[in-house]
């Protein structure tokens, strides 16, 4: 029940959701259970059609993530990457504690044989129509060259499988389009990127790129792209409060996303914005059946493995 609107707000997504999925899947609420059943029975919807696992812990935004781990074990994050562990879920998502939701994946799955560290990919809406992938936008923070090619290459096979874009474009995030442009840490990752044959690098991209379309996904350092995300999200706000709404910025509202893939987990990830109303856990719901659904992390692994 992770989220700064848990568990009304989670529990009315799933409610939501599970109007809209088959009645093979099952969705496993993680909490309170006393509250999510009040929640559920208010919203006049049935108890039965969920499953329910009694966690009452709370952690909250400011707890550190390996304590909160080790001194609430009874959360629902840490419960939930139990039943991930155990193969008693498919997926696991949580709109709780992004650093939280970090440490438990790898202290849970961990990271897919090969990956260096797994990173967060976010979804942002070109002019046209369609979305351009970035990664990583926040868990790596000082991105190595060596990280921010499996960036590139994960992107791609998430582009390529989760959202079925052929052959996708893969772009290096840089100040300028010329090969010798940027920072030694682009610098150096390009030269990592240029000819390689697990994705198709096409060059440098320039911010003014991300919402053109010219490429489909744009490696880059958590640092860079969470700022980068978290600008879009404020631009957006803006143009909205001032009655500026067009098809674009609409496609700018996170709700229309669910959440953030982990990617490189070796299990399916996806943590929520922490805002996240009801109808950004009902698509998050949605995402990660639809991420299971792509066997990306069967992908991953058959790439790396050659």
């Amino acid at each position: 029940m992770g989220g700064d609107f848990a568990p009304k707000a989670t529990v009315l997504g799933a409610i939501l959701a599970q109007k809209e999925l088959s009645s093979e899947d099952r969705i496993v609420l993680f909490g309170n259970r006393d509250l999510i059943e009040e929640e559920i029975k208010l919203n006049n919807a049935s108890v039965n059609d969920f499953d329910i696992v009694n966690a009452e812990d709370i952690i909250d935004m400011h707890d550190k993530p390996i304590k909160a781990l080790s001194n609430k074990p009874n959360s629902s994050i840490a419960v939930g990457f139990q039943h991930l562990k155990e193969g008693k879920i498919d997926t696991f998502a949580s709109a709780g504690n992004t650093g939280v939701m970090l440490v438990g994946t790898m202290y849970s799955v961990g990271a897919t044989e090969g990956i260096l560290r797994p990173c967060l990919a976010a979804l942002l809406p070109k002019e046209k129509g369609g979305v351009t992938v970035l990664v990583d936008v926040g868990v790596n923070p000082d991105a190595k060259p060596e990280l921010i090619y499996q960036f590139g290459l994960l992107g791609s096979i998430y582009a390529q499988y989760a959202l079925n874009i052929d052959n996708p474009r893969v772009g290096l995030l840089n100040i300028g389009e010329e090969d010798e442009k940027g920072n030694a840490q682009c610098l150096a990752s390009f030269q990592l990127m240029k000819g390689s044959k697990d994705f198709n690098f096409i060059g440098n991209a320039e911010p003014i790129e991300i919402f053109k379309d010219n490429f489909d996904v744009i490696a880059c350092d958590g640092f860079v792209g969470n700022l980068i995300m978290k600008n879009t999200e404020a631009f957006a706000r803006t143009m909205v409060k001032g009655g500026m709404i067009n098809d674009f910025i609409k496609n700018c509202n996170y709700e229309i996303y669910g959440g953030l893939p982990l990617l490189g987990a070796n299990g399916v990830v996806i943590i929520g914005h922490g805002v996240s109303n009801e109808r950004a856990i009902k698509t998050m719901v949605l995402q990660s059946k639809s991420i299971s659904n792509s066997h990306i992390n069967e992908h991953i692994d058959k790439v790396l493995r050659g």
